[in-house]
């Protein structure tokens, strides 16, 4: 049998706190997260103060259920990423946004099986950009309270879905540009958009792509990193490229990035900036979706560079040539902040040890991450 608890629900319900309920029953905010998330469960005298502090009974908080098996129900779900070349049978990962359901295929460069919610079974129909699926539920474990979706683009989301985990709670990564990562929050598919569109992050005015996207209050965005962008070549640079004036030379080959993309918007305002016609570029029209694959490309000696992070750079082992210093900003609507993975993820960014990974990994500047500022 399996435990499973209403205690989230009940506490936003009652609009209680983590931190003054677990002072009320005499435990630490770490233990109410822990138990929302369904990782450890409370003793008899734990479990009768949160009832009273919540004025319910404990077998409203707690309830026994068989444990999970595989089931042979459907779902219509909105699926991210790019879907074109998705087969029938392709593993999914599933969760639940407000009244959405939305499933993310894994990065098919991972090595390893990942974990799996639901397969494939057809493409339906696309909306406003979004594809609807059925697909073959393995299970409801996307179900849990503790589970939160992130869309962006940052390689290093990966360490804060790991950083999250050893807390008891679940990111699932969906990996988007900076403009379809805003316009799926906007649509109530993502609980958390990433976004490197912004300038600067210290003045009001350098939210503008945010803003004029969002009602006024209606999100919080956090910073996460300073990051730079730039160009990514082949270790070593044996083709000698300095800046983005040699983008034009016969013998050099790039991979541009979608439209929408951060990386994108650098590329062509630095085309202006230098009055580089596009059509002067070899490889500008040639699309590649995301960062690490962009890489990728570079790494395998089918392009020469592309426009992308120092993170995807040195993830790749390539060399990394720097041309603009960028805020990377989480945004995320102000209803979710009270729920327990968000509140999690907002504490692992201020935490000195997940900088410090960071930092050590990728190179970024982490001394305002998780600082607010909207």
């Amino acid at each position: 049998m399996d435990v499973r608890t209403n205690l989230a629900q009940l506490r936003t319900k009652r609009g209680i706190a983590a931190a003054r309920l677990a002072a009320e029953v005499g435990i630490n905010r770490k233990t109410i997260y822990a138990i929302e998330a369904g990782t450890y469960v409370p003793n008899t005298i734990v479990s009768l103060k949160l009832a009273r502090v919540l004025d319910t009974t404990v077998e409203e908080l707690f309830k026994f259920e068989a444990e999970l098996k595989t089931t042979d129900a459907t779902a219509e779900v909105f699926i991210l990423g790019e879907t074109a070349s998705l087969p029938t049978g392709q593993p999914l990962r599933l969760a639940r946004v407000n009244d959405h359901l939305v499933a993310v295929a894994p990065d098919p460069a991972s090595w390893g099986l990942q974990p799996t919610d639901a397969v494939l079974l057809t493409l339906i129909r696309g909306a406003k950009g979004n594809v609807n699926a059925k697909v073959r539920l393995l299970s409801d474990a996307w179900k849990s309270p503790s589970r939160i979706l992130l869309a962006g683009c940052d390689p290093s989301a990966s360490l804060l879905a790991h950083a999250l985990d050893r807390q008891g709670f679940e990111l699932v990564i969906a990996y988007e540009n900076s403009s379809r990562a805003l316009n799926l929050l906007h649509e109530g598919l993502v609980h958390v958009a990433g976004t490197h569109l912004a300038e600067k992050a210290n003045e009001k005015a350098d939210l503008l792509p945010i803003t004029k996207i969002f009602p006024r209050g209606s999100v919080a965005v956090l910073s996460f990193a300073m990051w730079k962008e730039g160009l990514i070549v082949a270790q070593g640079n044996p083709k000698k490229i300095v800046g983005i004036e040699d983008l034009t030379r016969r013998d050099v080959q790039i991979t541009n990035r979608e439209p929408g993309a951060g990386c994108r918007r650098l590329l062509d305002d630095l085309l202006k900036r230098y009055s580089i016609p596009s059509g002067k570029v070899r490889g500008y029209d040639r699309v590649t979706l995301g960062q690490l694959p962009a890489a990728r490309l570079v790494r395998s000696g089918e392009v020469d560079t592309c426009i992308s992070t120092q993170a995807a750079a040195s993830s790749m082992g390539l060399t990394f040539l720097p041309l603009a210093e960028k805020p990377y900003l989480l945004v995320l609507r102000r209803a979710h902040l009270d729920l327990p993975p968000v509140q999690a993820l907002v504490e692992t960014l201020g935490r000195a040890a997940f900088r410090r990974e960071v930092e050590a990994c990728i190179g970024y500047d982490m001394r305002t991450a998780g600082d607010r500022l909207a």
